[in-house]
This record gives C-alpha cells, structure tokens and sequence, in this order.
C-alpha cells in the first residue's frame, strides 16, 4: 500500500487545544494525511476550522454521524481509513461505536467512554467488528517510559515491591471555568467530564503509568478525593493508596491546584535490587538506583536501550525530545500496525506497543473504583471491573 494512511478527525476545531496536538502528532512521521472532519457540533464553527486546515468543503461534515454515513459511501480510495476522536468524555463512546460499526478503525483520546459500562460495550463493538483501536494514554509514548518498561519486565530491579507515581498541575488552582475558559469549563462539568475531574483527567494517566511500567495490576485501593476551590463541582485533588499483584504496595496522587506547577509527572518504582526514577520535566532520562552500586543515568537515543526505547526516538542523544514525539508514538505505531493489518501482514512487536481497549477498561474502572472509595467509610476497596 505505497500511499498514506487518511485520517478523519471528530472534535478538535479551531482553537481546540488536543486536537491540534493530534493533527500534529498523526502527520510527523509521514505516515498520515488528514483528509476530513466534523471539528465542532456546530456546522458553521466545523466548516471554519476544516477551511483554516485547507480541507475541501464536501469533507468537511456538519455532525460525527454525517461524516461517518458520507466517509463510506466514498470509493475505497478516497475515503478515510480511521478516525480521530478528539471531542470531550461524554461524546466518546457514540462516534466511536459508529465509526467501527460502519467499517472504521478509531484512535481516541482518553478516558475511553463516559462510563465504565460503555467502556465495556466499546470493547464488545471491536471484538465484533475486527476494528483496530488506540486509545492515547500519551505518556506511555515517551522513549524512557518503554525503557522503565523493559528494564522491570527483565527482572533487573527484583521483585517489585513499591510503585509511587504523582501528577500535579497548578491550571485550576482559581476558579477558571467561571469566565468562559473552554477547557477548565467542560474538565469540572459532571454532564461533560463523568463523575471524576482531577482524578477522571489527569489521575487516569498516572494510574496507567504505574499498571504499565511496573508490568502490575491494582487489585485493591484507598481514595480521598478533595473540591478545594470554592464553587467547583468536582474534584480538583486527591490521593490514593494502592495495592498491587504479587505483594507490590504504592501511592498515586494527582492535583490540579498545586500553584505553580505545569505538568510535573513524575514516576519512582523499587524493587529489591534496586530502583528508577522518571519525571516528564527531564524525559530523556531514566534514574537507575543500585542497592550496592553508584545511581546511573540512561539516555534516550544510545544503542544500549532496548528496541522499544530506540523505536521511540527520531533523533541523536542530546537532542530533546518531549510531548508531540511521545504522542507521535502512539500514532506511529497504531499507523504501522493498521497498515501491516490492511495489507495482510504480521506487525512487529514494537509496533503493537500502543494502549488499546484494556487499558480504557481498567481506567474507567480505577476512576469509579477511587469515588467510590472516596465516598466510603471503609479504608480499602477492591478494585472491581
């Protein structure tokens, strides 16, 4: 197949903030063309911003349902391969079953669904219909993330027995949505984000990281979720204490009051060799702590990390990679492995490292499993799915 791939895209307008970094990330590596879209639920807002893209007006698409229905009646050809699902938690669980219902692939923006019920509905849809699926858990993109990976699936640090893994951001420590801030407004509105907002946006992705650097599930937790900025409707804050498969103990924390801080994710995982240490403020490099050695750094771009972390990485060491790189990973590698699919091959293991519909599942469930330990009395809840 000597052509790109077309994406269509659902949400992500003009002066949408996710879906500029989706278009951008998708076309780094060459592997895909944007082809169509219905940016906005409002047919004038969508045919503005499919203009500012210089998209043709006929595939530029009034709904989500329109540009589906239009996309396949097209030639095979012309029509789109897959779509892009950039549009808030509530309005992602609908394109997305209709667009593999109707013979698209999908790559979506996390949370998966609204609700962990249609989480679990989503995944029946792409057991039935054969559809690829990535959902853009972005972190697990970055080259020292596969390497923190490797590093523990090989048993260099031992048994795990610690995972600690922490999210602040300061962006809502006033009250934001109250003037007409687009983002803030739809992040703290129960009818647009679900039943989480700290938790629900930013706690999700730490609790990914944790599950898939360490290689463990979470099989029990303890939530206190906190509303600190007066007239909020959600959380803004929380903490949570963890507990792991094989015995491995650990704390996530995540705010989006912490005053001053961007967005500084940070990872520490211990076992009983040793321990790593990664923060998305220096993402290039990974924290090596010996129980009876001197601490070593490792950076990304050498030849002695594994396939996964060289994979990730387009440039030579010292050349900074970051956010759009680890995003452009997640596009990459579902792009090679849709390809290799459309043409009836087998894709390589580093290809298929992208986070599909288990991982949504398991996100939707750590999100209503911490409310409703938060709004219990007993200390430890089990982490049901």
């Amino acid at each position: 197949m000597s052509r790109k791939l077309r994406m269509g895209m659902i949400g992500g307008g003009k002066d949408a903030f996710i879906g500029a970094v989706h278009r951008m990330s998708a076309i780094m590596d060459g592997e895909i063309e944007l082809v169509c879209g219905a940016f906005s639920s409002d047919a004038e807002k969508s045919r503005i911003s499919g203009s500012s893209l210089y998209l043709p007006n006929d595939r530029v698409y009034g709904s989500f349902e329109e540009m589906i229905l239009a996309e396949k009646k097209l030639p095979e050809h012309i029509r789109m391969d897959f779509v892009s699902i950039v549009t808030p938690n509530h309005m992602h669980f609908a394109p997305a079953r209709m667009a593999m219902e109707n013979g698209f692939h999908v790559v979506l923006d996390k949370p998966v669904t609204f609700t962990l019920a249609e989480a679990i509905q989503l995944q029946e849809v792409i057991k039935k219909t054969g559809m690829l699926f990535c959902l853009t858990h972005t972190y697990t993109g970055y080259p020292m993330i596969k390497e923190a990976r490797q590093i523990i699936a090989a048993g260099k640090l031992g048994k795990i027995r610690k995972i600690q893994v922490e999210y602040p951001q300061g962006w809502l420590t006033e009250f934001r949505e109250g003037s007409n801030y687009k983002q803030a407004a739809w992040r703290t509105d129960p009818k647009r984000s679900g039943i989480s907002g700290c938790m629900g946006d930013i706690g999700t992705h730490a609790f990914n990281m944790a599950e898939y650097v360490s290689g463990l599930k979470v099989t029990a937790l303890c939530a206190e979720l906190n509303i600190v900025v007066p007239g909020r409707q959600l959380d803004d804050d929380g903490a949570v204490l963890l507990r792991f498969e094989q015995g491995a103990t650990g704390f996530l924390y995540a705010t989006q009051v912490a005053a001053g801080e961007e967005n500084n994710l940070k990872i520490r995982i211990y076992g009983e060799l040793g321990g790593l240490e990664w923060y998305q403020e220096d993402a290039n490099s990974l924290r090596l702590k010996w129980l009876h050695e001197p601490t070593q750094v490792l950076r990304a771009g050498n030849p002695y990390l594994s396939s996964y972390a060289r994979f990730g990485t387009r440039t030579p060491a010292g050349h900074p990679e970051g956010y759009l790189e680890a995003f452009a990973n997640l596009y990459r590698n579902f792009a090679l492995t849709l390809r290799t699919k459309l043409e009836g091959g087998n894709p390589e293991k580093e290809w298929l490292d992208f986070p599909g519909i288990t991982e949504g599942i398991r996100g939707m469930a750590f999100i209503e499993n911490v409310v409703r330990s938060s709004q219990s009395d007993q200390k430890w809840t089990p982490f049901e799915v």
